[in-house]
């Protein structure tokens, strides 16, 4: 780590390119760099933002000594051995989601890191989101009492545009965006899961031996508690715009998530029993949860009203400040897995008609 702070390398210059301003405006962050196969894109992004560090191969940054930590913002067939190759070389690691799409992979990047000794975090958006950070607050100072159950939905249409790949991934092999912030609010796991598929792709979105589900839903218990959370997921042939929601209900308020994005969120408070009348009533309000640059450093305050809730200054300052201070990230491999693992045990139920299937543990 030289002494103007930590170098980092920001591979995928697709989504990559909403970080790399914010990795540059860190006060703990002394080089960046940038990667990409696309040598035309990687001169767009290095001139728009002042970056003279660019790489179009990942073996590249691997051998440069001026990055401590690599941000992989790749294509998703490529997370698990662009991270283990990464770790190989020295360096700590961020990834996009999801951290693997296999159980065996999972368990072989927490042994690698536990090996090294070094940093990994899964940039999980939804654990960092302003209503996150809204829901998080309200059930920990009490006010929404006991919870009593969750709900986690993530809505997205692939039709068009996206690389083949993603005919053949099954729904819930990309759900942590429904997951986390479930598991990081109640900071557990999932013990098991029961899942089903719900409809059929067409043939010609069909990939040979490929998923066969335009959608699968789950219900899913927490570990150490009494609670149940449903998580759905979909890819293709729902006629719902995109989301990425959950919901929160507690034995005095809940939290549910807007039905149409440019609406708010809505805090239900349950009044008391009225004697002489049947069922408590519900009052709902409309609720705004603020972006929170009081969270960051006073560098990154400009950016806390950006992409993903605002969460993408937060992950960039956990992640940063995880090295430097030479402690596990929030969202560490073990947090990584336990949030990753669900949906791809979720997968093997859906294949055996929601039989129950046991999530693993990696601790």
């Amino acid at each position: 780590m030289a002494k103007d702070g930590i170098g980092i390398a920001v591979v995928g210059m697709g989504f990559g390119r909403d970080f790399v301003p914010i990795y540059q405006a860190h006060p703990r962050v002394g080089t960046v760099g940038i990667c990409d196969p696309d040598a035309a894109r990687l001169d767009e992004i290095g001139d728009r933002f002042g970056v003279e560090r660019r790489h179009t191969s990942l073996q590249e940054v691997l051998e440069d000594e001026a990055y401590d930590a690599v941000h992989l913002l790749s294509p998703v067939p490529l997370h698990v051995e662009q991270t283990l190759a990464a770790l190989a070389k020295g360096k700590h690691v961020a990834c996009a989601v999801p951290m693997a799409t296999s159980l065996d992979d999972l368990h072989r990047i927490v042994a690698e890191v536990r090996r090294t000794g070094l940093r990994y975090m899964m940039m999980e958006t939804g654990a960092y989101t302003r209503e996150f950070f809204y829901a998080r607050d309200l059930y920990e100072s009490g006010e929404m009492g006991t919870l009593t159950f969750l709900r986690g939905t993530y809505f997205q249409d692939l039709e068009g545009g996206f690389p083949d790949y993603w005919r053949a991934q099954p729904p819930m092999h990309y759900a942590t965006h429904a997951i986390g912030p479930i598991l990081a609010l109640t900071k557990t796991r999932v013990e098991r899961v029961n899942c089903l598929g719900s409809g059929r792709l067409r043939d010609d979105i069909q990939m040979p031996g490929g998923n066969p589900f335009p959608l699968q839903t789950a219900i899913m218990r927490l570990e150490g508690t009494n609670l149940a959370a449903e998580v759905t997921k979909s890819w293709f042939q729902v006629a719902r715009a995109y989301t990425e929601a959950f919901s929160v209900y507690g034995e005095k308020k809940g939290f549910e998530w807007q039905q149409m994005e440019d609406e708010d969120p809505i805090l239900y408070t349950l009044e008391p029993n009225v004697p002489g009348h049947r069922g408590r009533h519900a009052r709902a309000e409309r609720v705004s949860p603020p972006y929170r640059p009081d969270l960051l450093p006073a560098e990154l305050a400009p950016f806390a009203a950006g992409g993903h809730g605002g969460s993408h200054p937060h992950l960039v300052h956990e992640f940063v400040s995880c090295i430097v201070e030479g402690r596990p990230s929030a969202i560490d491999e073990i947090v990584s897995a336990d949030w990753t693992a669900p949906g791809i045990c979720a997968d093997l139920s859906s294949q055996k008609e929601g039989e129950t299937v046991a999530v693993p543990t990696f601790g």
